[in-house]
């Protein structure tokens, strides 16, 4: 009767699992208020850990994503400090919808640290869309023919966080930087949008090939937003990965 109540009120995962908990709690010589408490608690923690896995699987992140404690801010010059990132931990940027950039050359990490928030982000509940700018182009380009694509946009505007990656490597067309400022206007007042580019700011109106519509999208993106220039060595020259047998080769010459 028990298990036909919760399921009736919707605690699917508490039903499934009613007599263990029951077992547990009367082990534990819990009272009834402790019980009950203990039944809704796991309900809850239940419903978070399918929503993060839900979360994640939507945000379409890099394999194998690295948190944020791991950056390691003494390989930069100069661009953001450990006690920065600790205040970007605290996700008070999402709460408000603020916008985040990291600027700077290649290999400094700029990716690392957009995707390591997103990862936060959703370990705090938010949902997160990832999309390297190439791809990003592709979608809005196809949306109106393509369903994958426009599936795929709908997500991403409703997206609590939306992380573009790598703006600025490869070139766009007028009527696709017209689809992207248009993507921008539309959600930036309630979605946070994490930016990575290696291009600086007085470059953006060449990249665009309009001035006026770099203004524009700058205006809203910079509109209640932190940027980080990152300066430096690009991490990947300074720690090359040498292949497994060359390095052993190497010596013996």
């Amino acid at each position: 009767m028990l298990k036909g109540t919760l399921t009736a009120l919707g605690l699917k995962y508490a039903a499934a699992n009613i007599s263990t908990l029951i077992q547990e709690a009367e082990k534990a010589g819990a009272t009834s208020v402790e019980m009950l408490l203990q039944i809704t608690q796991y309900e809850s923690g239940e419903r978070l850990s399918k929503r993060k896995g839900r979360n994640y699987a939507a945000a379409h992140f890099p394999p194998e994503p690295r948190r944020i404690d791991e950056y390691d801010t003494s390989e930069l010059e100069s661009g953001i400090t450990p006690t920065q990132i600790a205040q970007l931990k605290d996700l008070s940027w999402a709460d408000s919808a603020s916008n985040i950039l990291f600027l700077g050359p290649p290999g400094l990490g700029k990716t690392f640290l957009a995707v390591a928030l997103g990862v936060e982000a959703v370990e705090g509940g938010y949902t997160v869309g990832f999309q390297r700018m190439s791809s990003l182009i592709t979608i809005l380009s196809n949306a109106e023919v393509e369903r994958s694509a426009r599936f795929r946009l709908k997500k991403l505007r409703k997206c609590d966080v939306l992380i573009i990656d790598e703006m600025g490597f490869c070139p766009i067309t007028r009527d696709q930087a017209n689809l992207f400022f248009t993507l921008i206007s539309e959600i930036y007042e309630t979605t946070s949008i994490i930016m990575t580019t290696n291009k600086k700011v007085s470059e953006w109106a060449e990249f665009l090939g309009d001035n006026a519509l770099a203004t524009a999208l700058l205006d809203r993106l910079l509109y209640n937003a932190r940027c980080f220039s990152l300066v430096g060595e690009s991490y990947r020259m300074k720690h090359p990965r040498v292949p497994d047998g060359l390095e052993e080769a190497g010596d013996g010459a």
